[in-house]
């Protein structure tokens, strides 16, 4: 008898992959990515469950859904830290005013 593929063992490790490097992008596809990473992996282990001599792939499931919960609580902490940047400093006209500020006190920027 000849082992299939898992059905979407690459596809969670490519969303696994992109949710950490969807991190740099606000936070926003980093989160996208790791939840699908996260409940495509649930469904192929579920599968895999049922017959684990059937299925070939499984290893691409496991570390496609490490990578997707990584990458979720990366992007997560990064929403929370723009919010709370956002918060404290009062929008973004206070964060423009930051680095208005500190350019200006280094000499790198000139009126």
């Amino acid at each position: 008898m000849e082992r299939e593929q898992l059905p979407n063992s690459t596809l969670v490790l490519i969303f696994g992959i992109l949710s950490i490097v969807g991190c740099c992008c606000y936070g926003v596809l980093g989160a996208i990515f790791g939840i699908l990473a996260i409940v495509m992996a649930k469904r192929a282990q579920q599968v895999y469950e049922t017959d684990p001599d059937l299925y070939t792939g499984y290893q691409n499931v496991k570390t496609g859904k490490i990578l997707g919960i990584i990458g979720l609580v990366v992007s997560v902490l990064y929403i929370v830290l723009i919010v709370v940047m956002l918060i404290i400093y009062g929008g973004l006209e206070g964060i423009q005013e930051l680095q208005e500020e500190i350019l200006r006190e280094s000499g790198a920027w000139e009126q």
